[in-house]
């Protein structure tokens, strides 16, 4: 079987109104996949996956970007949220879902 493509190269599009959700994430990431579940609780149905273990520069675009060097580094939208930690974080404060809906933080 092939690698997994990110749901943007698949073609797939975010829900009308919805802001792009993009993971830098590994395979082994036991964190990257508790983001995962977290977002498609909330109702996330394409998150953009960025395989830094795939692609070395995809890896220094990752640590350029959020100044951090662990995954999953999330942006949704423009927002940089950060990893899991901070990603259930915005959750518990009630911040995830009305950013998932467009909203500011």
């Amino acid at each position: 079987m092939g690698r997994s493509r990110p749901a943007a190269e698949k073609g797939f599009a975010q829900v009308s109104g919805s802001p792009r959700v993009l993971m830098y994430a590994t395979a082994v990431c036991p964190f990257c996949i508790r983001a995962e579940r977290l977002l498609h609780a909330r109702g996330v149905v394409a998150i953009d996956k960025i395989r830094i273990d795939l692609d070395p520069a995809r890896r220094t675009e990752m640590v350029e970007k959020t100044a951090r060097r662990t995954v999953p580094q999330i942006y949704i939208g423009e927002t940089h949220v950060g990893g899991f930690d901070d990603l259930q974080a915005f959750d518990r404060a009630g911040k995830l879902l009305p950013l998932l809906a467009g909203g500011a933080v």
